[in-house]
């Protein structure tokens, strides 16, 4: 099939100096008389008018002798993974992968792949759907020619997510998740014989390493709207399939879409605590390190469960503001916003966002210097008195500048008459 415009359609999508880059890579390529193609999911996006600036290309050859060759010459920094064939060009703001043709066979259901060079077709049919099982031929007098060798096309144009063989959920089972973000991303459905041996292997899930698990919910998490792939996950039992706590309901879902309303640039991190709702420490620690959760999304989901006993207590009509700010500030921020998104009463959800935009940033007008010019001893003495700056400020109490030094007075006052009286009442030492 020839698509005469597809190589231009290409180049438009992309950004100056990553059209420069793989204008480099055919010259390059064609010099050295190596067949280079766009494959996987940059080409699928491309042919669905979704296109990204993601390049993936394919050579029939050494990748990792080409992708140091192509960053000598523009000055980019390569990582290789030689078990695969495969290299990374780091430029600044940009990545380009390349992989050696290669053919895989599995030894055991998880197993990592035994690798073996091999032609782009044969490439191709290693791949998971047939979607992505595409390329485009980049250079020769070919340049433009798609290679589908499975119908991907055909699949692309019906909409359709289909696996190539039947082991294929067995060979690598996060072909599951992938299958179902594929299908919530386009709207897609799964081809009726694919789902079937989807719902089969589920139990292959379990042989998935953390690593890779971690990567997979990793990329859910990027999506849009990532509670759409969830929710589906949860109905085909594929999350409880994966560890027996992991669930995602009604309230998680719109959890999720009330954080992204909430707080846009940090949804993504709160999503992880969202994960471990209702769970119990030992429970939420076990699934955290069942998905290889960094350090930080491990504190988080392992501080839900406490956070979420907080939620009655943070209800009661008498909690002052700087009470709500003492019982939130041991929790990792993602908490906070997660608890936001995932409270129920108004009055919770209202003192969480005040703690979130606003008490959080306020500070005593007075600062540690000005303490110790009014007589402050330094020490923890020093320490309480701005903890009671910053509660009596939160709570309307110290209005001004003059407020907050006529508290530091009366206080240190009370401080040394209360050492005095200790100094008093101490049994005198005989000489």
């Amino acid at each position: 099939m020839e698509e005469p415009n597809l190589i231009g359609k290409l180049r438009a999508a992309l950004l100056d100096s990553v059209r420069s880059l793989l204008d480099r890579l055919i010259t390059l390529a064609d010099a050295r008389g190596l067949s280079v193609y766009l494959v996987g999911g940059p080409l699928r996006d491309l042919l669905i008018d979704q296109p990204s600036i993601d390049l993936d290309i394919a050579v029939e050859g050494d990748a990792m002798a080409l992708a140091r060759e192509l960053a000598q010459k523009v000055g980019g920094r390569v990582v290789t993974h030689t078990r695969f064939g495969t290299a990374t060009i780091r430029i600044p703001g940009f990545h380009l992968d390349l992989i050696t043709a290669r053919s895989e066979t599995y030894a055991w259901p998880g197993a990592l792949p035994t690798v073996e060079h091999a032609t782009i077709e044969e490439d191709l049919r290693r791949r998971d759907f047939t979607l992505n099982a595409l390329a485009l031929r980049l250079t020769g007098p070919d340049a433009g020619e798609i290679i589908d060798p499975t119908g991907g096309l055909r699949d692309l144009e019906a909409r359709l997510i289909r696996v190539l063989h039947e082991r294929s959920f067995q060979d690598d089972a996060t072909r599951i998740l992938r299958a179902v973000r594929y299908a919530i991303r386009f709207g897609f459905e799964i081809e009726p014989q694919t789902f079937a041996w989807l719902r089969r292997d589920l139990r292959f899930q379990e042989m998935i390493s953390g690593a890779r698990l971690h990567h997979e919910f990793a990329r859910i998490l990027e999506e849009r709207e990532p509670e759409g792939v969830l929710v589906r996950l949860h109905d085909l039992r594929a999350l409880a399939a994966i560890h027996p706590v992991l669930r995602f309901e009604r309230a998680q879902a719109t959890a999720f879409a009330r954080l992204r309303e909430l707080n846009q640039t940090g949804a993504r991190a709160a999503y992880w605590p969202v994960l471990a709702w209702g769970l119990s420490e030992p429970e939420a620690l076990d699934l955290a390190r069942r998905l290889a959760a960094t350090k930080p999304q491990r504190e988080a989901m392992a501080a839900m469960p406490a956070l979420k006993r907080l939620e009655s207590d943070l209800a009661r009509r008498s909690l002052k503001r700087s009470a709500v700010a003492e019982r939130l500030e041991p929790f990792p921020l993602p908490n906070t916003w997660a608890l936001a998104a995932l409270a129920d009463d108004p009055t919770v959800r209202k003192r969480l966002l005040d703690y979130l935009m606003k008490s959080r940033h306020e500070r005593p007008r007075l600062t540690g210097d000005d303490l110790l010019a009014l007589g402050v001893p330094e020490g923890p003495p020093l320490g309480e008195i701005l903890r009671r700056l910053r509660n009596d400020r939160l709570d309307g109490e110290a209005t001004s500048r003059v407020d907050e030094e006529r508290l530091v007075h009366r206080l240190v006052a009370e401080g040394s008459k209360a050492h005095h009286r200790r100094e008093k009442a101490a049994p005198s030492r005989s000489s």
